[in-house]
């Protein structure tokens, strides 16, 4: 096994399984963007879907997209290593987020 993913890697990954079919770098980019609030360039995005692809943890294929510059998009989808990943990512921060409400207040 890997080792751990960082928080980016994370957000990526849940943005790609949010997604499902319409996962492709811009796809991702708008809804980390929208979701977390957070700006992010499109480097950091593709870099990060490129590496959760050479980790096993997403696969992608190109599909013909004549509105597109080029006729064509690359889409994402998680593999089940990637769920395996995730799944035990946010379990442990649920884990360690426990007992905190008193600090931190209810999450939302």
């Amino acid at each position: 096994m890997q080792g751990p993913l960082g928080e980016f890697e994370i957000v990526v990954l849940m943005a790609v399984m949010r997604l499902a079919e319409e996962a492709n770098g811009s796809a991702v980019r708008q809804h980390i963007e929208e979701r977390a609030q957070r700006k992010v360039s499109r480097g950091s995005v593709y870099v990060t879907l490129d590496r959760l692809e050479e980790k096993g943890l997403l696969s992608s294929r190109l599909i013909d997209a004549p509105r597109v510059r080029g006729g064509t998009k690359r889409t994402f989808r998680i593999t089940p290593a990637g769920l395996k990943a995730a799944k035990h990512a946010l379990s442990m921060f649920a884990r360690m987020n426990e007992g905190l409400e008193p600090i931190l207040g209810r999450l939302s």
